[in-house]
């Protein structure tokens, strides 16, 4: 049997990885400014990572949700503290697909209604909801086509409120910072005015933090620079360093009953562990605050490279506009300085790294792409 081909692949293996770097079998050194995504949020192989893991798949691994588990319970209190959504609950998944997929059904259950509003370009999920809320129809099915989703230009309030004006929402799904877009930022200004027509034509508010969460902004969520909090706040990636794990953060307006949501492996003890320790490290070692530091020193010193067509981003969320092939340039970076990077779209090149990477592997990179992009 082989792999169904669908992964165009660099040919590059990495086995091992420490910290912001890895390593192919020859043990050539590659600096990882893309962290898988996203994924990786305190580095790789962390030792208090490695060890939360290891303890608990050597005590108990898995058990389903029919049996009390106090792992989530803890992890549910620490995740709410940490982020500010102590009133919130939480319903535990295993990837961001799935987490927009709880979130919009919940809406629909809680209004009776059918019809989301989503944004140009967004991306969330490949998944039969998800991705009909995703503004690619290259990846979108006949099967998974509706009538049910419509989209309006991001940043544009007026579109949003003629379109709420017309009824049967029972949401709008929007990114933190748009990720697969190439970066593309909301205003705060427009979140703001997004949450008000949400609230005034009685509609859920979801914020897809999946990729802008868990403190890559410099606030643990991306919509918090904005001072908004919204209805329901979906994430993965981050959230477990790399073992399969998503959410739904609900706010307190939403009441649950046995049998509305229900997953086999979410909210499992290993997720939950993986989920705990990385909690414990972004506080420990302040990562949250290193993202904010090291992306507002890597923007500036990119916005200082007159080559550049743009650069969008807030922390260590971060999109390169440039003139040309993105896909060259990310092959030239990854080939003969060692670095990978991200892409989105045609030109752009897309930062993601580890919250914890430091002020050398950005000068490294810094130094890297001036060369290129200067040739």
């Amino acid at each position: 049997m082989n792999l169904f081909d669908v992964y165009p692949l660099y040919p590059v293996e990495p086995v091992r990885g420490c910290g912001c770097y890895v390593y192919d079998a020859e043990g050539q050194e590659y600096l990882d400014l893309y962290g898988g995504h996203a994924v990786i949020s305190i580095g790789h192989a962390h030792p208090q990572y490695v060890e939360a893991i290891s303890k608990q798949v050597a005590t108990l691994g898995f058990y389903s949700n029919s049996v009390e588990n106090s792992l989530q319970r803890t992890f549910a209190e620490r995740l709410g503290k940490a982020c500010g959504y102590e009133d919130y609950s939480l319903f535990l998944c295993n990837s961001g697909a799935e987490a927009n997929e709880n979130a919009i059904k919940l809406a629909s259950f809680q209004s009776g209604k059918e019809k989301v509003l989503a944004f140009s370009r967004a991306f969330h999920g490949r998944t039969s909801g998800a991705v009909a809320a995703t503004d690619n129809p290259k990846i979108v099915s006949p099967f998974n086509r509706t009538k049910n989703v419509e989209f309006v230009t991001l940043n544009d309030l007026e579109a949003v409120e003629a379109k709420l004006a017309e009824g049967g929402f029972c949401a709008v799904l929007i990114e933190g910072i748009q990720g697969v877009a190439g970066i593309q930022c909301p205003t705060d200004a427009f979140l703001r005015g997004l949450r008000a027509l949400t609230t005034r034509y009685g509609v859920t508010l979801i914020l897809d933090e999946i990729q802008s969460g868990y403190g890559r902004t410099g606030k643990f969520f991306a919509h918090q620079w904005a001072g908004i909090r919204p209805d329901m706040i979906t994430v993965a990636k981050g959230i477990a360093n790399g073992f399969p794990m998503g959410g739904v953060l609900i706010g307190p307006q939403f009441e649950a009953w046995y049998g509305m949501l229900g997953t086999t492996f979410g909210g499992n003890h290993l997720a939950c562990a993986a989920g705990l320790a990385v909690l414990d490290v972004i506080e420990n070692e302040k990562l949250i605050e290193n993202a904010n530091e090291v992306g507002e020193y890597l923007i500036a010193e990119l916005r200082k490279m007159p080559r550049l067509k743009e650069v969008r981003g807030r922390g260590l969320m971060i999109g390169i506009e440039i003139e040309g092939s993105a896909s060259e340039l990310r092959r030239r970076l990854l080939f003969e300085k060692h670095i990978f990077t991200g892409g989105a779209g045609a030109t752009t090149v897309r930062l993601l790294p580890a919250l914890g990477v430091g002020r050398k592997e950005a000068d490294r990179f810094l130094a890297a792409f001036a060369e290129l992009i200067n040739e």
